[in-house]
C-alpha cells in the first residue's frame, strides 16, 4: 500500500489505497468502515479504470466527489501515456507537454468512477502547457484539491525538485493555471501534503524527515497555517525559517 486518502459519506468512511496487482501494476482499491479507526473491509476488486498512485478525494459544494491521482517514475503514470499499460513508457523531458495527474468524478456510493478518467492540464500564464523538461513546475505526484473563494486549487509535488506547487482553475476538471510554490523543499527526498480548513483558518499538512536523522525513508508529519493574499494567491512557506 502506498499513500492513501480517506473520505466520509453515506454514513461510512472510505479508505482509498494504491497497491500493485499480480502483474505488478498499481491499481487503486477502496475499503469501507463505520468507524474512522476501522476495521476497514476492502472491496474484492480495485476501482475499474484506476491505476498509478496517490489518490486524493475532493468533495465539492454541490455534493459531488472527485478523485485525483497519479505519480510518475515509481508511480507508473508514464506507462499509461497511450491509454494502456506500456512497460516501455517514459515521461516527456523536453518541450512536449508534461504528463498531468488523472481525475474522475465518483459514483454516489464512492466505490467506482462515474465517468472515464481524464488528464489534468496545467498551463502557464500565457495559456501554454507546462513542458516536460520544466521539472520545477511540472506535476510529479501527490495530488490535492481544495476550494477557496469559488476557485479550485490543484496542488502537487514536483518530486525530484522537491517543491509543493499549486495551480488555479474555474472548475474541478481544469485547466489549471500554474500560480506558484506553496512550500519550499524540506529535509527528505520528496514531500506529500494536504490542505484543510479548520474553523476560519487554513492549514498545510506535510512531512519531512528532520526527526529521523535525515533518513529519507522515515517521515515526520508537520503542520503549519496557510495564508492567502488578497488576490487569492498563497503565501510561500519556508519550513525552516
Amino acid at each position: 500500500m502506498w499513500a492513501p486518502d480517506a473520505a466520509f459519506a453515506n454514513n461510512k468512511y472510505y479508505l482509498y489505497f494504491p497497491a500493485k496487482d499480480k502483474k505488478d501494476i498499481f491499481r487503486i482499491g477502496v475499503a469501507t468502515s463505520t468507524s474512522a479507526t476501522g476495521p476497514f473491509k476492502a472491496e474484492p476488486q480495485p476501482i475499474k479504470g484506476s491505476y498509478s498512485i496517490d489518490p486524493a478525494v475532493f468533495k465539492d459544494e454541490d455534493g459531488s466527489y472527485y478523485m485525483y491521482f497519479g505519480g510518475i517514475w515509481g508511480g507508473q503514470l508514464q506507462r499509461w501515456m497511450k491509454g494502456k499499460y506500456d512497460t516501455m513508457g517514459v515521461e516527456p523531458r523536453d518541450e512536449s507537454p508534461a504528463l498531468g495527474a488523472r481525475m474522475a468524478r465518483m459514483t454516489k456510493d464512492l466505490l467506482q468512477f462515474a465517468e472515464p478518467v481524464k488528464e489534468i492540464n496545467i498551463i502557464d500564464s500565457a495559456g501554454q502547457a507546462i513542458q516536460g523538461k520544466d521539472n520545477k513546475r511540472r506535476f510529479f505526484e501527490a495530488s490535492w484539491m481544495h476550494k477557496y473563494n469559488g476557485k479550485y486549487y490543484f496542488s502537487y509535488s514536483t518530486g525530484d525538485t522537491h517543491f509543493i506547487c499549486y495551480a488555479i482553475g474555474d472548475n474541478p476538471y481544469g485547466p489549471f493555471t500554474y500560480t506558484g510554490v506553496i512550500l519550499d523543499p524540506v529535509i527528505g527526498w520528496t514531500n506529500h501534503h494536504s490542505i484543510v480548513e479548520i474553523g476560519d483558518k487554513w492549514y498545510l499538512f506535510y512531512h519531512d524527515s528532520s526527526l529521523s536523522g535525515g533518513k529519507t525513508h522515515l517521515r515526520s508529519v508537520k503542520v503549519t497555517e496557510l495564508m492567502y493574499n488578497s488576490d487569492g494567491t498563497i503565501q510561500r512557506l519556508f519550513a525552516y525559517k
